[in-house]
This record gives C-alpha cells, structure tokens and sequence, in this order.
C-alpha cells in the first residue's frame, strides 16, 4: 500500500510537470532550428507562397536573415497572405520594376522589433525600410483600437489579423491586405495646363489714299493749265489775222 501511494505521488508530480511544460510550449510559436530564418518561418505558417517567391526574387529574405543574424535592434514584418496578393487588381505586381518589388518589400519591413502591446505607444508615421516617411512617399500609420490594429499608407488600410512569430528579436504579423506605399502606387499629378498665349495683333496693311471725291486722278496740274491757256490765246490771234486779211 506504502508503494502503491508512493508511485501514485511520482505520477501525479510528473504529470504536473508534463501539463506545465506543454502550457510554455503552446504559448509562443516554435523558433526554427538553427540562425532566424523568414522563409522558413513564413513557409511553416503556411498560407504565404506569393510572399516568399517574390522575397527569394528580390533578395529580400537574405537581406532580412542577414540583418536578424547581425544586429540587436531587431525587425519587424507585416506579412501578406496569398488571398491578399491575389485581392491585388490583375498585373500590378508584373508591372513593378525590380527596384519597385524591393521597395514595396521593404514597405513592410519596420527596422525595429514591436509587440502588439507597443503599436499603441508608437509615433506615427512610421519609419519602414523603404525610406523615411517624412517626405510624404513611404508613410506608415498605425492606429489601435483594443486589440485591434491597423495599418494605413495613404493608398489603403489592412489589418494586423494574427501573430505569426515572435521571438523579442523578430515578430512576423499577418495582415490582410499588401501595403502599398505612395510613392509607387499614388496616381501622378495632372499636368498643368499651359500658360495661355498672349493673342498675336495682326499687322495693318496700309490702305492707299483714297482719291477725293470730286476730283479726278488724271487732272492736268497748274502748269499744264497755263500752258494751254497760252496756246488758246495764239489760236484766237491767228483766227484774227485770218479774219482782217479776207475783209
């Protein structure tokens, strides 16, 4: 009977052992073995195809593993499932640049490492690895309410829907919908309208004097008049001569 009670104690301290270490294993996500890996990490949650084929593409990834692997301050990274990718309208991500595909991974990228807890005590807008966000290009703004947090960019709004993975160096959050920034999405500015000329004035053409009325264009002048008057008055002489010589 001493034995019997004996084991029993043995069994009941070991199962409070057993449930006690199941409840820390349960409560955080498993790490990866080995140096933090994104892919492995976005591929063990499942759901994230279109995310790791474009982060392998553009590097992306490496440069996430090399930063985790050699810095302190940690990351944090807004991840799009793949129903949020295809929610994109038909050909915008094959009308991306590669450049444009870098920037708009890194557009998800905080170059710190946040709990959920923090979103409600940080200073928008948020700074990415894209770029600062001062400029109006890469502006990041998280708002809270609750549990809830959401994410804006000026372009659309998302929603942080599940912690995928965090480790107090990288925390992985999945949200609903592809960020997508201002500086590469945002409609251009309609062209100003061109200054109106100033209207050309047409050149006069000069009219001709118009001859008075009454007058005529031909008319002898003065001399000419005088001039005839002269021979009028030798024809009047010589009919006079004629005249005197016959009487």
């Amino acid at each position: 009977m001493k034995s019997f009670s004996y084991f029993l104690f043995i069994s009941v301290l070991l199962l409070l052992i057993s449930t006690k270490t199941l409840a820390q294993t349960l409560a955080q996500p498993p790490a990866p073995a080995g140096p933090t890996n994104i892919t492995k990490i976005l591929e063990k949650a499942g759901q994230f195809t279109t995310l790791i084929r474009i982060m392998k593409t553009t590097q992306v990834g490496d440069q996430i593993n090399t930063a985790l692997n050699n810095s302190n301050q940690g990351l944090t990274v807004f991840a799009p499932t793949d129903n949020a990718f295809a929610s994109l309208k038909s050909g915008t991500l094959n009308s991306l640049s590669d450049q444009q595909k870098v920037s708009l991974l890194q557009f998800h990228i905080l170059p710190n490492f946040l709990t959920m807890s923090q979103f409600q005590t940080v200073s928008n807008p948020l700074r990415t690895q894209a770029g600062d966000s001062v400029d109006g290009e890469f502006p990041l703004n998280v708002t809270t309410s609750g549990n809830q947090v959401n994410v804006s960019t000026g372009i659309n709004d998302a929603t942080v829907a599940n912690t995928i993975y965090t480790d107090n160096q990288l925390a992985v959050y999945e949200v609903d919908k592809v960020l997508l920034p201002l500086k590469i999405f945002a409609s251009p500015a309609p062209a100003s309208a061109p200054a109106p000329s100033s209207p050309k004035l047409k050149k006069k053409t000069p009219v001709a004097d118009s001859p008075v009325v009454g007058t005529d264009s031909s008319a002898a002048t003065g001399g000419d008049v005088l001039a005839m008057h002269g021979i009028l008055q030798m024809v009047a002489f010589g009919v006079a001569m004629v005249a005197t010589h016959w009487l």
